[in-house]
């Protein structure tokens, strides 16, 4: 069997092993410039199960990739609620590799 490593969690079906990876993109109202750009990264990037954390000033937007027993979309939105940001609009999928 394979180690599961920060960025791939397994998934025992059988004989084979599926990898279960996640991606949410989130809209929000207002990043806050440079300084709201780096904390949602950096906070969110702690966050158990969190792979990669992209935050785009321009567009107000932020993509997360995580495995999915680690974390769920819902949980990564409320951690941005948390951090005082509007989410104006959330999509999340899931990919098995």
């Amino acid at each position: 069997m394979t180690r599961p490593t920060a960025q791939t969690v397994l998934f025992e079906t059988g004989k084979e092993s599926l990898f279960l990876k996640a991606s949410a993109y989130f809209t929000l109202d207002d990043i806050g410039g440079k300084h709201g750009a780096k904390e949602l990264k950096r906070e969110l990037d702690t966050l158990h199960g969190v792979i990669s954390v992209s935050v785009s000033e321009q567009s107000s937007s932020v993509a997360v990739d995580y495995d999915t027993t680690g974390e769920n979309c819902e949980k990564i939105q409320k951690k941005i609620r948390d951090l005082g940001y509007t989410v104006l609009d959330a999509q999340c999928d899931q990919h098995i590799m």
